[in-house]
């Protein structure tokens, strides 16, 4: 009989093909080859019924009325709160309605293993359902809820689930290091990123032409993938090369200030805004951009990226590429990072690296093929499936021990 796993989430996709980040899905239905996986996440407006999604059993809780379920989608939830604070009232229906969907399934099903994806609130919420029948527990972190959700209480959270868990994953050492400052001793933390699809999906196409002067940003448009800085350094940008453009692929709660700016700064006619691009219409995009620029920063509620997929993505389809300078970016670009990561911040450093690099397009290109020959072994989706594979299969066999 196969193992089964019992899969918490927050973002998961809605449908099959869905703009929303896919990542924890794309692990699951790797795992489902040699497991039972059974992933309970949000219902969300127009998304698919319950039922089975490449393979994974997707069970979805409701936990306000249809229309009101909009905590996590198309911004995140911490994006959600902050903007929007009257959505703290969808939080103790999204807590509870996970917990009980959770029992229901650890009721009808042998489950031997529980994913949490996230401390707060799925690794919390394992840490209960699973004492009752001594389920081990694998908890990720992804970032947002481990350099987020700060305070006293929030932090004595984490410590709580690092503790009660079997082993616990970050994305980043960056964020192993992180956990390790504000306490959490879990039995073992290891550093396990997510994957990206780099044999068939993210791929270079040599028959297709780059561009010579398109910017490319993908991602959600929230504080912390800084856009607005990209923005401003538009302007030097458009200066050297009138001809440069901006293509924005994502959707969140900040395109309205972000098209303000853009008409603001006199760059509107550079920028074009696709809203949510279906994953499997990216790669188009990285195969022809001349550069992608993802300014990452750190935001003002201690949020930051911890480790992109988008510019995994980026790098896999062979796009040149500047990225803001995070914690973590060192795990996947090593000696590569001092040529494509800049302070964001520093308007002029920014618009400098950009025309650096639209300016010397062959040096561009070749750092972005000796970058992808140098992270394929890290992030391709095989080699770290594979990976949580040992770290699940050490939880069941009760293994752990902390790492420093």
């Amino acid at each position: 009989m196969r193992p089964t796993v019992l899969v918490l989430a927050s973002t998961y996709p809605r449908w099959a093909n869905d703009p929303e980040p896919a990542f924890v899905h794309e692990l699951s239905r790797r795992l489902a080859r040699d497991h039972e996986v059974i992933a309970v996440v949000p219902d969300a407006p127009g998304a698919d019924p319950s039922g089975d999604l490449d393979g994974v059993h997707v069970v979805r809780y409701r936990y306000a009325p249809r229309a009101w379920q909009t905590l996590v989608n198309d911004g995140g939830i911490a994006t959600h709160l902050r903007r929007s604070p009257w959505k703290w009232l969808l939080v103790p229906g999204f807590v509870l309605g996970q917990y009980l969907a959770a029992r229901r399934v650890l009721k009808r099903h042998r489950v031997t293993v529980i994913h949490a994806h996230w401390i707060i609130p799925q690794g919390w919420l394992a840490r209960w359902l699973a004492r009752p029948a001594r389920i081990p527990v694998l908890v990720t972190s992804h970032g947002g809820d481990l350099f987020g959700f700060r305070g006293r209480l929030l932090t004595r959270v984490k410590r709580s689930v690092a503790a009660a868990c079997s082993r616990m994953t970050v994305v980043s050492d960056a964020m192993r290091k992180e956990a390790i400052r504000l306490g959490l001793r879990p039995p073992s933390l290891t550093v396990l990123p997510m994957g990206v699809d780099l044999q068939r999906r993210y791929v270079p196409d040599p028959s297709v032409p780059r561009s010579a002067d398109e910017l490319l940003f993908v991602g959600r448009l929230v504080p912390k993938k800084g856009l607005p800085l990209l923005l401003n350094a538009l302007p030097a940008v458009l200066a050297r090369r009138p001809a440069a453009s901006l293509t924005i692929a994502g959707f969140g709660p900040e395109r309205a200030d972000l098209e303000a700016q853009a008409s603001r700064l006199g760059v509107a006619h550079a920028v074009r805004f696709l809203g949510a691009v279906p994953q499997d219409r990216l790669p188009d995009l990285y195969r022809r951009a001349s550069l992608f620029v993802a300014p990452f920063v750190r935001d003002e509620s201690g949020n930051q990226e911890g480790l992109p997929v988008v510019l995994m993505e980026a790098i896999g389809c062979g796009c040149p590429a500047i990225v803001g300078d995070v914690a973590g970016l060192d795990d996947l670009l090593g000696g590569h990072a001092a040529y494509v990561t800049v302070n964001p911040r520093d308007r002029d450093a920014l618009a400098e690296a950009i025309l650096d690099a639209l300016d010397q397009p062959g040096l561009a290109l070749a750092r972005a093929v000796a970058i992808r020959g140098a992270v394929a072994e890290k992030v391709d989706w095989d080699v770290i499936a594979q990976g949580y594979r040992r770290e699940l299969q050490a939880c069941m066999a009760n293994l752990g021990e902390l790492r420093p």
